[in-house]
């Protein structure tokens, strides 16, 4: 079968990605909107994707479509059920960002514990300069040492963020959840999981079951010094709730790397928080150099082993 490959979101990746090492012709679009998918895909029977949406609807419209690869780990945007009833082939990337997204992890963490940008921001406004001693007193710091980190997912980034852990020397829980998959791991009931963390670092898919798994009711439960961390996906927060808690000193800050609408508009009040204890970063927790040439490697490699019948990281 001669294959027609079609990537829709080229410009998500920053790294050269090889071409398939089989009969086939090639399309890529440096980026396509939700209305723009089907045109795009009307003769692929391998479609590379990212983010970008693939209803119901939109595969009822792609007979010729066969496999789905998927650029990334997070598969939420791909109707699996519905693949899988139509025996479309669907691969998402393994293990690549296993360094990146926990070291990501860490700088908001010590960010936020040490307080640097309350006393960057000291410095701007000329505190430290007038300061009658060597050193300024204005905000507290709080070491890593001793101190508890939740971690709710317990796959390659969830365990690689418990190791950076344990070298400062912190204790982990990761919490329990109904679809364990790794029976080496001892989980702890989640309500005490939020009881006990200095530091919940969210580590799980974006599925119905997970949406708005942290909300007001969660936050409450959390110590009013602790920390929230998200760097998997932004639907997993209830951001109106994460605000109010911030807003009323429920919890002591946060470091976000995802948003629920992504791009976000000019209307998510998260782009409007201008207060140090709130740390946001567009989505870069998995793109350093190294890990995308990884994922750009792996993508190939799904489609290429598909193609010879002997799929890799399938997920139907």
């Amino acid at each position: 079968m001669n294959h027609h490959v079609v990537f829709l979101e080229r410009d998500s990746l920053q790294v050269e990605v090889r071409r398939p090492n089989f009969e086939h012709t090639y399309e890529e679009y440096a980026k396509t909107t939700q209305d723009q998918v089907v045109s795009h895909l009307r003769r692929a029977t391998i479609a590379i994707i990212n983010k970008v949406g693939l209803s119901e609807e939109t595969l009822a419209q792609l007979p010729k479509l066969k496999m789905v690869a998927i650029a990334a780990t997070g598969y939420d945007a791909v109707d699996i059920a519905v693949c899988r009833r139509h025996g479309i082939a669907v691969a998402n990337i393994r293990n690549y960002a296993i360094h990146t997204v926990p070291e990501h992890v860490f700088a908001l963490v010590l960010a936020l514990r040490r307080n640097l940008f309350a006393y960057r921001q000291e410095i701007e406004q000329g505190r430290w300069q007038k300061s009658e001693q060597f050193c300024l007193f204005t905000h507290e710091i709080s070491e890593l040492f001793g101190a508890t980190i939740g971690i709710v997912g317990e796959g390659t980034i969830g365990r690689g963020t418990a190791a950076i852990a344990q070298g400062f020397g912190m204790r982990v829980l990761f919490a329990y959840h109904e679809s364990q998959k790794k029976k080496d791991v001892v989980l702890t009931p989640f309500e005490q999981v939020l009881a006990e963390s200095d530091i919940l670092s969210l580590h799980c898919p974006l599925t119905p079951a997970t949406r708005n798994l942290i909300g007001m009711n969660e936050l409450r439960k959390m110590k009013r010094s602790a920390l929230l961390i998200n760097t998997a996906r932004g639907g997993l927060v209830d951001e109106a709730a994460l605000i109010q808690a911030l807003d009323d000193g429920t919890i002591a800050g946060a470091g976000f790397d995802v948003l629920t609408t992504e791009p976000p508009g000019n209307g998510n009040p998260l782009l409007g928080l201008r207060r140090p204890n709130f740390i946001l970063t567009p989505h870069i927790a998995w793109a350093s150099t190294e890990a995308m040439r990884f994922l750009a490697d792996q993508l190939v490699d799904n489609i290429e082993a598909w193609v010879a019948g002997k799929p890799q990281n399938l997920l139907t």
